[in-house]
């Protein structure tokens, strides 16, 4: 590690991960919380032959897009990385990033990449937080979220992108769990809530005496309605406390509602998910004869909608829970024409095409992107792909092995999901040639 200040760096732009990008003496340096325009000295804290990473020392001349950040802790915390960038600019960073990854990966025309999809809402908008807990030195609860690079809890008072419920929530929780010495055996507690505004808490608990705990907890919710768990190890050890643990969200038109039990999974940005579904609904046109499989699909946030407008759907999870609560969404809508199945993605398009084989099919694959399922499709001949992605890198990856098997690509959009930070979602539409 090199402790060495350099500059004056001018900030060209912002790369992949967050950092801002400038040259210096041949290699490029990679500082973090830069704004493109900006004129700074840095203080190196990493060095590799080909580049280097850096922290700002000082800012010699601040660019046009730098605002002033809306969280106290901005900079110190590891949750939002671009507080300091005006939203504007964001989202042009954002665009930006996204087309060049396609474009050097793959050699993606701009033209095929449509307007980055703007999230309405910049502020109070995650659904669902995981706030880190630890002890001080002096025994103070420490409630907030990792410093980049570190375990160390970075105390918060509220969070900026955070529901409000959970702002209100956290003197509540803070003062419950001060006074327990089973605190100690806390290291994350969960808040998630949904359209109707019921709000579930998880409490993972790593300690021996979760019957003392629910008996502590349920204090929670004596004054207001709360559904509070308790997660001690895997997602099968939930224990309820108090409260129902389903939550539900809302999508398409006639909205659907669709529950999701502890554990499940929903997208953080509610409103931004509806408009993804209608987006995916729009870039796929999809048709009254199709067969449509879906795999990742959860409790069904996009099979659901898509067995309106289609034959048949099969989706893939495996995740018990939330088949099991695919299933009762299917019935609950009262949308027959979709079956769940609880199993790996792996062989799933094999097993279930038929003779008809499949018109689309829906990848929502974790971060880690769905190179182990595509050879598949490939061979099975799909003729349509709808790939939702979190990650343009691991898409990429993936997009260069649908060109190199006769797939085209029909039309891709950047989606902003998370104002604030780095992390993008993206749709994009694969037909065989």
């Amino acid at each position: 590690m090199c402790e060495g200040l350099i500059g004056p760096l001018d900030i060209k732009s912002l790369a992949f991960g967050g950092r801002g990008v400038a040259r210096f003496s041949g290699r490029v340096v990679f500082v973090r919380g830069a704004v493109p325009g900006d004129r700074l000295w840095a203080r190196l804290t990493h060095e590799k032959k080909r580049y280097a990473e850096a922290d700002i020392e000082r800012i010699a001349e601040p660019s046009p897009a730098r605002c002033t950040a809306r969280c106290p802790v901005s900079g110190r915390c590891g949750g939002c990385q671009w507080q300091m960038l005006t939203y504007t600019e964001q989202l042009r960073c954002k665009e930006q990033i996204f087309a060049d990854i396609l474009r050097r990966q793959c050699g993606v025309d701009a033209k095929k990449i449509s307007p980055i999809l703007e999230s309405p809402v910049e502020w109070n908008y995650r659904s669902r937080v995981q706030f880190k807990c630890q002890m001080s030195v002096d025994d103070h609860l420490l409630i907030g979220f990792y410093a980049p690079g570190t375990h160390s809890v970075v105390d918060v008072a509220s969070c900026a992108i955070a529901a409000p419920v959970f702002n209100a929530l956290l003197p509540l929780v803070r003062g419950c769990l001060q006074d327990s010495s089973l605190v100690k055996d806390i290291p994350q507690i969960d808040m998630e809530t949904d359209d109707q505004n019921q709000v579930r808490l998880i409490f993972h608990y790593t300690g021996e005496d979760s019957a003392g705990l629910a008996a502590h907890l349920s204090r929670l919710s004596a004054d207001q309605p709360l559904s509070v768990l308790i997660q001690s190890g895997r997602k099968t050890s939930l224990q309820l406390v108090s409260g129902s643990p389903h939550l539900s969200i809302e999508v398409d038109v006639p909205p659907l509602h669709l529950a999701y039990a502890a554990g499940g999974f929903a997208q953080v940005n509610l409103t931004q998910n509806r408009r993804l579904v209608t987006e995916a609904l729009r870039m796929t046109q999809p048709q009254v004869g199709w067969r449509v499989l879906d795999l990742y699909c959860g409790m069904g946030n996009f099979s659901l909608p898509f067995a309106r407008r289609v034959a048949q759907v099969v989706a893939i999870e495996d995740f018990n829970a939330s088949i099991a609560q695919g299933r009762a969404n299917a019935r609950s809508n009262r949308i027959p024409n979709i079956e769940f199945h609880a199993r790996n993605a792996m062989g799933a398009c094999r097993e279930f095409a038929g003779a008809a084989g499949f018109d689309l099919v829906l990848l929502d694959p974790p971060r880690t992107g769905a190179r182990d399922v595509i050879p598949e499709l490939v061979r099975q001949g799909v003729k349509r792909i709808l790939y939702v992605s979190c990650d343009p890198m691991t898409l990429a990856r993936d997009m260069a092995i649908l060109f190199d098997n006769h797939y085209t690509l029909e039309e891709s959009r950047p989606i902003d999901m998370f104002p604030q930070n780095w992390h993008l979602e993206s749709l994009s539409l694969f037909v065989r040639e």
